[in-house]
């Protein structure tokens, strides 16, 4: 492994602590420097950095690296996160499989809207707007529903700083249009996405429940083409996107 192939020294230290847990033992300097193939100097440089943050421990020795408790922690709360991942991405799919059509799961990211997860129906014509994909926060469903609860100043912070761009004809780009979208999604609960962002698609959003009634953070949207489904046939699986919130919400330790 060539340590000037990574892009910046913090990924160099974490190129040689996948190069130590691969090895399943403590390594000394000269068997790290073996086992990365790097240049000795560079190798004691990165083994001295990795003790004093505590991800390697020396053992009492004195000569050999070993993986120290807060590496361990980490490792173990990444675990945890998989498999949190792994029920979410359960629930979505399931989701679909009741509803028949793509879900997603999304959250606000600056001034846009990003998937963090999705699944997509079984029928050939998709949208494929895959995990990480971004969309403008004004004209999607899951981007007019957190705004919707955000506090006003913080609303209106960021809708300042934001051109209305018109996507298609149903596009609100007015403040005032906005806002009386706000008020509708706190009264009703969920918010759509009226063909407002890409023509012939649809959304409905619900908020998944945050701890102690606070701000919801992520919303659940079901997503369809209109030639499949219309937008009033979207809003009568409300019940179930709602229960899939709730799902979601258990995960994280909500409700």
């Amino acid at each position: 492994m060539n340590p000037t192939s990574a892009a910046s020294p913090g990924l160099r230290l974490f190129d040689l602590l996948e190069v130590l847990v691969r090895e399943g033992r403590p390594l000394t300097l000269a068997e790290a420097v073996t086992a990365s193939g790097w240049p000795k100097p560079t190798v004691h440089r990165l083994l001295g950095q990795l003790e004093a943050g505590e991800l390697l421990a020396r053992e009492p020795d004195g000569r050999r690296y070993a993986v120290a408790p807060r590496l361990l922690r980490l490792s173990e709360s990444a675990l945890a996160g998989s498999t949190q991942q792994g029920v979410r991405h359960a629930v979505l799919r399931q989701l679909v499989a009741d509803v028949g059509e793509s879900c997603n799961l999304t959250a606000l990211s600056g001034a846009e809207v990003v998937y963090l997860d999705r699944i997509e129906s079984a029928f050939p014509l998709q949208f494929n707007l895959r995990p990480g994909t971004r969309v403008p926060i004004h004209c999607s469903a899951s981007g007019k529903l957190l705004l919707a609860h955000l506090p006003a100043a913080q609303r209106n912070a960021l809708l300042d700083g934001l051109p209305l761009a018109r996507y298609t004809a149903t596009t609100l780009d007015s403040r005032e249009a906005m806002e009386a979208e706000f008020r509708r999604i706190r009264k009703d609960g969920y918010s759509v996405d009226a063909e407002e962002f890409v023509e012939g698609l649809v959304c409905v959003a619900v908020p998944v429940p945050a701890q102690h009634g606070g701000i919801p953070r992520c919303a659940v949207a079901l997503q369809a083409p209109v030639a499949r489904m219309s937008l009033a046939q979207a809003i009568e699986r409300l019940p179930r996107l709602q229960a899939a919130a709730q799902a979601l919400a258990r995960t994280w330790g909500v409700g």
